[in-house]
């Protein structure tokens, strides 16, 4: 009976099955499934140079040909020696590939339904203005398996997606939490374990601990290089050792694939093992998880009024309370981090089991790993934001420590027992356990305590406020070893100069 709901009621002209409009002014992002190339475009826009359908096209023309041109330089292909200009005109197709490029392969691809085989016919079209290049077109692809190709292509792609977008984001996003670091080291807070009061620390310590978290694991992603193999059908060198049996094929894969700048993997079936995938997707998943544990206390600071949000003029809140101000950037985040950690743990069980020595469900699986990537950076750009609109209240802190002084029971039980007093920790106990504890009522405990005078003074001048031990010490160190790991790994530049990030 529903579908005659719209007539009955005149609503026909809002029925939800009408086809949307195609005219030409519709913007294309509303259109998008996918939030990482709708909505939050702004944020992902970068990683297409790596993981669309067009970066992956023009990632295997640049394999293809680097293998033509390697083929050529090495003497595999005899009499083949390539004139400058057919040099040039190779170079030419990588540099100038475009998406009128990408469309002729996929018009090509619309015949041969194979997606690789696409651009090698694409390649013999190019390489037409040549003569030499013409005559040599069949030692495109020479020895491949449409694997060795691809597997390049993702190790290229996923490497250089690191190190370009994924490490200088992460490392934006270090330096904004570095800053507030320092900022707040000074600053005591009451810690809380199990949610309850707990010994006192600082808001620049507690915020360190994550930067020192995420160091490790940047350092992991800075050291990250793609496994490659180059091997053939099944990974033996058969038609290579057949075809040329006086060439020294492990070390032409090995140099092949080295002077590329991946990590050569030996042994494999027609597929690369994706080991060295499934490593860096643990490591991104952990370096995330770190980050939602973040979002989520920087959410309950907010909460607790330790920090408060900077106000932006003409944004709203809610649609219905008009004094509204959300952390949305933390919850925003952590949510996009669960979506890419999702991913990317399925990435990492996953690809690493393939039926006997091969079977396509790695394929598809593959092309989502832009996705998990972009999810990441819209948190990490999100986090990043957010840390610009906090500011904290050094007064509400205050007043939450000074309201609390049987956060001192630690302190003097602990002096108590270094004068072997009897039963300090149950005294203590005694007396705070489930209690709020005033400023006077600590004096006058400690009064009653036969404890040396020095240690009494010590104790009587002790607030919760002062009593963090060295956690602005460890603050302010974490500033100097952060500036020396500021420098990229890679090209052991200063961050700011990192040839990585050109």
């Amino acid at each position: 009976m529903f579908r005659y709901l719209p007539r009955v009621f005149g609503l026909q002209k809002f029925c939800f099955f009408k086809p949307f409009s195609t005219k030409p002014n519709l913007i294309p992002n509303l259109l998008c499934i996918s939030p990482i190339d709708g909505r939050y475009h702004r944020y992902t826009k970068d990683l297409s140079e790596f993981f669309s359908e067009y970066a992956l096209m023009k990632y295997r023309v640049y394999v293809e040909l680097k293998w033509f041109k390697f083929c050529c330089d090495c003497n595999i292909v005899k009499d083949a020696e390539l004139s400058h200009e057919d040099v040039s005109l190779l170079k030419k197709i990588v540099n100038d590939f475009n998406v009128e490029d990408a469309e002729k392969i996929k018009e090509i691809e619309g015949k041969t339904n194979h997606d690789l085989k696409s651009v090698e016919y694409f390649l013999k079209d190019k390489f037409i203005p040549s003569k030499i290049l013409t005559n040599l077109k069949e030692f495109l692809h020479l020895c491949c398996t449409s694997e060795d190709i691809n597997n390049i292509s993702y190790g290229l792609i996923v490497q250089n997606s690191i190190y370009k977008i994924m490490i200088p984001a992460l490392k934006c996003l270090r330096k904004e939490i570095g800053e507030l670091v320092s900022k707040t080291s000074q600053i005591p807070m009451m810690a809380k374990t199990h949610g309850q009061p707990a010994t006192p620390t600082t808001m620049g310590k507690e915020l360190a601990n994550f930067v020192a978290r995420m160091n490790t694991q940047i350092i992991y992603l800075e050291n990250f290089k793609s496994n490659a193999k180059f091997n053939g059908a099944v990974g033996n060198f058969n038609a290579h050792y057949i075809a040329f049996p006086d060439l020294d094929w492990i070390q032409i894969s090995q140099q092949f694939v080295i002077d590329l700048g991946l990590q050569w993997n030996p042994y494999s079936t027609q597929i690369e093992s994706h080991d060295g995938l499934a490593e860096v997707c643990r490591i991104i998943e952990h370096l995330n998880t770190i980050l939602i544990g973040l979002c989520r206390d920087l959410w309950m600071y907010i909460s607790s009024g330790y920090f408060k949000l900077k106000n932006v003029k003409d944004e709203v809140g809610s649609s219905t309370m008009p004094h509204k101000v959300n952390p949305i950037n933390f919850e925003n985040a952590e949510g996009n981090l669960g979506v890419s950690n999702a991913l990317l743990c399925h990435f990492a069980a996953k690809l690493p089991i393939s039926r006997m020595q091969r079977d396509l469900s790695d394929s598809t699986v593959l092309r989502n790993i832009g996705s998990a990537f972009g999810y990441s950076l819209i948190a990490y750009k999100y986090i990043t934001e957010g840390f610009k609109r906090l500011e904290i209240d050094e007064k509400r802190l205050a007043e939450e420590l000074e309201n609390h002084y049987e956060l001192l029971a630690e302190p003097v039980q602990t002096v108590m027992r270094k004068y072997k007093m009897e039963a300090p920790y149950e005294k203590l106990k005694e007396f705070t356990r489930g209690k709020i504890i005033t400023k006077d009522k600590y004096l006058t405990f400690l009064q009653t305590l036969k404890l040396p005078e020095k240690e009494k003074e010590i104790l009587k001048k002790l607030t919760p406020g002062t009593y963090i031990g060295i956690a602005n010490q460890l603050a302010e160190r974490l500033k100097i070893e952060k500036d020396k790991s500021f420098s990229c790994e890679r090209c052991k530049d200063d961050s700011s100069k990192c040839s990585c990030k050109s």
